[in-house]
C-alpha cells in the first residue's frame, strides 16, 4: 500500500460526470482550485449551477468528456455508470491516452466488470477505481480521503486531482481495491451510526440528557469524531443529508452482495431497519436519520423533537 499526498505543477482539464451532493462539492473544490471543469448531470440544475461558478456545462456526457484529460464519474449506481459511459457511448469519445477515475461506490463486481470491459475495448483509457471516504463538508474542502486503485502509470496523472481532493491519497493496488476498502469503511460508518442511533434511544428511554451522555464520553476512548457528529445531528433534529441514509443502505447491500450474509450477518439487521426506513420515505435524509422509528417515538421525530426535514 501506497500512500502519496504531493500535487505535481500541471493541472489537467477535468470532466466531472454526475453532480450530486459529492459531485457538485469535488467540482466546487476543484474550480477552487484552478483547475478547468467541464461537467454534466443527468438533471440541468446542478450542472447550471456549477456553471456559474466557472464550469463548463454540457447537455450530452459525450460533450464533456471530448477534451478532458481526466474524466471522473461520480454517479449513484452501477446501472447509472454503465448508461452513462455504455448505453450513451460515452467511453469512445474519451480522447486518446484519458485516464477515466470511477469515483462513485458502485459495488466489486460491476467495477471489476467495467475495468475489463475498458481494457478490451478501450485499452488506451487508463481505468482507475478511485472512491471516496468522507462526505460533503470535506468533498468541498480537500478532506476527502482516496482511495485509488488502477494503473501505475495514471499516478502521476491523479496527483494533482486528487491532492486538491483529498488529505490523504492510497493507491491500493489493482482496479477492484479502492472498491473493497470502501465497503469495508462504509459498512464500519454504518456500525457507528447504528450505535449511536440505537445508544440515543436508549438514553432518552432511561432518562439520560444528551449533555450528560456528551459530557460522560467526550475526550474519552468511547466515541469517534463520526460517531459525535451523527449524535449532535440527531439531537438537532437536522436531516440535512451529508450522506443519505438511501445510499448508506445501498453500500451495505453491495458489501453482503460480495461477501454473503453469513461473513456479516448483523448488517443484514441493520439493512432491513434502514431499508423500512428508506421505504417510509426517509431515504433522501442523512445517515443520522437511522434514529428515526427506535423506541417509542414515531417515525419523523427524535428526542420529542420535531425533524428538520430539507
Amino acid at each position: 500500500m501506497n500512500e502519496t499526498n504531493t500535487a505535481p505543477p500541471s493541472r489537467p482539464r477535468i470532466a466531472l460526470l454526475g453532480a450530486g451532493t459529492m459531485g457538485a462539492g469535488i467540482a466546487e473544490r476543484l474550480l477552487d482550485q484552478g483547475f478547468t471543469v467541464d461537467v454534466w448531470n443527468r438533471t440541468p440544475g446542478p450542472a447550471a449551477h456549477l456553471a456559474e461558478r466557472g464550469a463548463t456545462a454540457y447537455t450530452k456526457a459525450a460533450r464533456a468528456v471530448a477534451d478532458a484529460d481526466v474524466v471522473l464519474t461520480m454517479l449513484p449506481t452501477a446501472e447509472a455508470v454503465k448508461e452513462v459511459m455504455l448505453g450513451q457511448g460515452t467511453l469512445s469519445d474519451l480522447r486518446n491516452g484519458a485516464v477515466w477515475a470511477q469515483m462513485g461506490t458502485i459495488g466489486l463486481e460491476a467495477t471489476e466488470s467495467l475495468a475489463s470491459q475498458v481494457a478490451r475495448e478501450r485499452p488506451d483509457i487508463a481505468f482507475v477505481d478511485a472512491p471516496v471516504s468522507g462526505s460533503r463538508g470535506p468533498a468541498r474542502n480537500g478532506g476527502l480521503l482516496m482511495l485509488a486503485s488502477g494503473p501505475e502509470h495514471a499516478e502521476p496523472i491523479l496527483a494533482p486531482v486528487f491532492a486538491a481532493l483529498g488529505q490523504r491519497t492510497l493507491w491500493l493496488g489493482a482496479a477492484g481495491a479502492g472498491t473493497r476498502m470502501k465497503l469495508v469503511l462504509n459498512t464500519w460508518l454504518a456500525f457507528e451510526v447504528e450505535a449511536v442511533a440505537e445508544v440515543s434511544a436508549l438514553a432518552t428511554r432511561l432518562g439520560v440528557s444528551y449533555q450528560a451522555l456528551l459530557e460522560a464520553v467526550s475526550g474519552g476512548t468511547l466515541a469517534s469524531g463520526v460517531a459525535l457528529t451523527k449524535l449532535a445531528k440527531i439531537e438537532q433534529g437536522d436531516d440535512a443529508p451529508d450522506f443519505s441514509l438511501e445510499w448508506a443502505l445501498k453500500d451495505l447491500d453491495l458489501a453482503t452482495a460480495s461477501v454473503g450474509e453469513e461473513v456479516i450477518p448483523v448488517v443484514g439487521t441493520i439493512a432491513a431497519r434502514w431499508r423500512r426506513l428508506v421505504a417510509s420515505g426517509y431515504g433522501r435524509l442523512d445517515i443520522s436519520a437511522a434514529r428515526l422509528g427506535l423506541e417509542a417515538t414515531p417515525i419523523g421525530s427524535g428526542n420529542g423533537q420535531p425533524h428538520k426535514v430539507t
